[in-house]
């Protein structure tokens, strides 16, 4: 338990870029840390829900990647490493013949007659498979998880499975080769998904809003730019034959985020950059919008310098401050106007993905300030998000303005993100 717990905050400052450097604190913050009251309730509850499953939460039938990608630390402390792998090899087996991952899989007995929005795989019998294609996320959600259980467990055997005839090692460079393939404007030299609300699974155009259609307006954003970013600098690091291909590709990558999503005047990434229009009303000011999850993942990808990332931090608590909401995982403000989406799920304003306040990306700000040296900063912010762990006994998937739970309980991806977080505070008292 040790060694995997080491483990986790080694990959932790693994993850940090040659700017940030050894974080040194005061010693009154160091015993504010030692004798917070909220961390090690928090770390117990999060350890009590991960014990009972794997799917995203109780509203969530699946095993999500994004979601799995976010909590496999957590599930290492109580997971034997053979179930982690086999539950990231499932994803291999329910691989698109043209090299996508899927989003989740469910069990194939609890389908229903009616649903049809499911994908099936020879390889895998036991579950049927989904995909919101208006998402960008899933094939680098699945690298970075890979990534993140050969680090944690030391056991890179994974990449020499085969899954058919094809090796994992094989398939990861596969699924990035459909991005570049399907998912990617030469133009920009950035990677493109459907617009969506930052890091959100729901398009505005009409529809449920989760499939990429005739209504899509493509664009490219900092959050699926940043995971690609990630996802290469993981898959070099684990597979380094990949660097002669992958790694001009990984630097350009970067170099564009800044070139094209980057406004430099108003020290913020930009929410969209349209391909083909945007489904926006055209008197409406976008750029306006500051998007909490991009900007987050753009740390955690090496994209901003030290003193940008405490110029996001002072903008998101300006505007978690203007907003009225409970902490900086606020998802984006100013939020949306009403009816802007069809799907009612993001209406009113301050509504799931539409300014709902997310832990789940939050503690993952949190991480960040922590690996950049913003310590003190870190230790204020998180703690909303540890008291209403503790007033609502358990983890909700977000939060409302006025910091009611809301969506589904039991949600792994806040336990996970908030487990590393504490994690790392602790071991700067090491």
């Amino acid at each position: 338990m040790k060694r995997i717990l080491s483990s986790i905050v080694a990959l932790a400052f693994a993850l940090t870029t040659s700017a940030q450097q050894k974080t040194v604190i005061d010693p009154k913050l160091s015993e504010k840390i030692k004798n917070d009251s909220y961390m090690p309730f928090v770390k117990s509850k999060a350890l009590e829900v991960m014990k009972t499953g794997v799917n995203a939460g109780d509203g969530y039938r699946e095993v999500w990647i994004r979601d799995y990608n976010t909590f496999i630390e957590l599930a290492a402390q109580v997971t034997k490493k053979e179930d982690i792998k086999e539950n990231l090899l499932v994803f291999f087996r329910m691989q698109g013949e043209d090299g996508n991952i899927i989003d989740g899989y469910t069990p194939k007995e609890k389908i229903g007659k009616g649903e049809t929005d499911f994908s099936y795989s020879k390889l895998e019998p036991r579950y049927a498979a989904h995909k919101n294609t208006v998402e960008t996320d899933q094939e680098t959600s699945l690298l970075q998880a890979v990534y993140k259980y050969i680090k944690l467990t030391g056991d890179k055997s994974i990449l020499a499975e085969k899954v058919g005839d094809i090796t994992v090692a094989k398939r990861l460079e596969w699924s990035m080769d459909f991005l570049m393939q399907h998912r990617y404007t030469k133009k920009y030299g950035l990677i493109t998904g459907a617009t969506t609300a930052d890091w959100g699974d729901v398009q505005p155009e009409p529809g449920y809003g989760v499939d990429v259609d005739g209504n899509t307006h493509v664009a490219c954003d900092i959050y699926d730019n940043a995971m690609f970013v990630m996802a290469l600098e993981n898959m070099i690091e684990i597979i380094p034959m990949t660097k002669t291909k992958w790694g001009k590709i990984k630097t350009d990558v970067a170099k564009n985020c800044r070139t094209y999503l980057w406004d430099a005047k108003r020290q913020k990434f930009i929410p969209h950059l349209y391909l083909n229009g945007s489904p926006f009303p055209a008197d409406f000011d976008e750029n306006n919008i500051f998007y909490f999850g991009g900007t987050t993942v753009a740390m955690e990808a090496g994209l901003l310098s030290k003193k940008e990332v405490k110029a996001s931090l002072d903008e998101m608590v300006k505007r978690v401050k203007e907003a009225g909401a409970p902490s900086i995982g606020l998802t984006l403000y100013p939020p949306y106007p009403n009816g802007y989406f069809v799907n009612k799920i993001m209406n009113p304003v301050y509504s799931y993905q539409n300014g709902g306040d997310w832990t789940w990306f939050g503690a993952r700000t949190i991480q960040q300030l922590i690996k950049y040296g913003y310590v003190e900063e870190a230790y204020r912010e998180v703690q909303p998000m540890l008291k209403r762990v503790k007033d609502n006994n358990g983890f909700y998937e977000w939060y409302s303005v006025d910091n009611k739970p809301r969506g589904s309980g039991t949600f792994r991806g806040e336990a996970g993100v908030l487990y590393t977080a504490i994690v790392m505070f602790e071991n700067l008292n090491k």
